[in-house]
């Protein structure tokens, strides 16, 4: 994402859509209430014959739009903006859907920006710079492939190898697996991308050869790790485990899901780890919070800004965790909202 404009009023923040994750980062910075004015199509308006309006032709025009409901879906990565027309060419007070898709550029106006709302912002800057992480999670029977996003894991595509055990003892390479596995991941690849291969067996190891074999400059960042499982519980134990720091420590979703697990076993074991809106609220107005780790979910929903000055005023670090993963799901159990202690407190 890029910021490219401010508004002289200070209320407006115009942005470029330039990944399919700026989508997700929209989503929780757009409210009901914003205005949002954006390039979209609506059919043109005919002054002469209103009741045929609707068969004209679709324009390409600049509207700005109230927005009353907000629609984000996964699988497509666009955002519905819906809403009331207030500015542009025509049709005030009308009713219209904005879609926003990679490429789009629009201007999003809030009477009161949130700190919170814009950190997020400022972090799809950053985030944008970062390389997404493939996954290959495999067995000699199947590989599950996934990608890191910045707001989650996403599950592409399995693969299975069609062998039994004595024809893979007999021809391990003969059946064309890796080939596949090969031909799934190249079209998700881009420039410096880190590959992630894992599992139980030796499989990984078979695999990350014949990468570097079929597409030498394309995979110049494999890294193989050890797991007991595979699929996408691999991946998850991967991360939890804190194996691959070195990797997933770039990724959002990495540093995300390593900080729930640190604030789990602390709780678990009744250490400096505390959780609930209002016991973490009275441990950041006291200068207790370390790290202050909060759902996204909570915040879209929420004024959190007086928490968050609290912690970072006293040089704690604040976290926004995805609801789109293990470590968001684990967070959300506990009620959105959890804090990783300097010491305890009452």
């Amino acid at each position: 994402m890029r910021i490219t404009g401010r508004d002289p009023s200070g209320e407006g923040i115009r942005v470029q859509i330039e990944t399919d994750e700026d989508i997700w980062h929209l989503y929780n910075v757009i409210e009901v209430g914003d205005l949002v004015t954006a390039s979209t199509t609506r059919r043109e308006e005919k002054a002469a014959d209103k009741l045929r309006a609707e068969r004209a032709e679709k324009k390409r025009m600049t509207l700005g739009v109230r927005i009353e409901k907000i629609e984000f879906s996964e699988d497509d990565l666009r955002l519905k903006l819906l809403g009331t027309i207030e500015t542009g060419p025509q049709d005030i007070g009308q009713h219209h859907t904005l879609i926003l898709e990679n490429g789009d550029s629009l201007l999003i106006a809030k009477k009161h920006w949130r700190e919170t709302q814009l950190e997020r912002l400022d972090r799809a800057v950053r985030d944008s710079k970062k390389p997404r992480i493939v996954f290959v999670s495999l067995d000699q029977d199947d590989a599950t492939v996934a990608v890191m996003r910045q707001f989650g894991l996403k599950e592409i595509t399995t693969v299975r190898s069609g062998r039994s055990g004595k024809q893979y003892a007999e021809k391990p390479q003969a059946d064309g697996y890796h080939a596949e596995v090969i031909s799934k991941v190249v079209p998700l690849m881009e420039p410096n991308m880190p590959v992630v291969l894992l599992g139980p067996g030796f499989e990984k190891e078979s695999l990350a050869e014949d990468m570097k074999k079929a597409e030498p400059e394309l995979f110049k960042k494999i890294h193989v790790y050890h797991t007991g499982q595979c699929g996408m519980v691999g991946i998850n134990e991967l991360i939890k485990t804190g194996m691959g720091a070195e990797v997933l420590r770039e990724s959002s979703v990495g540093a995300e899901m390593e900080a729930v697990e640190q604030l789990m076993t602390e709780i678990a074991r009744n250490g400096l780890g505390t959780y609930g809106t209002q016991q973490v609220r009275d441990a950041a107005m006291s200068g207790a919070v370390e790290k202050l780790l909060v759902l996204d979910t909570k915040i879209r929903e929420q004024d959190l800004d007086d928490v968050v000055r609290a912690v970072e005023s006293q040089k704690g670090s604040v976290i926004v965790v995805s609801s789109q993963h293990d470590g968001g799901r684990e967070l959300a159990s506990l009620g959105g909202m959890g804090a990783i202690l300097r010491y305890r407190t009452e």
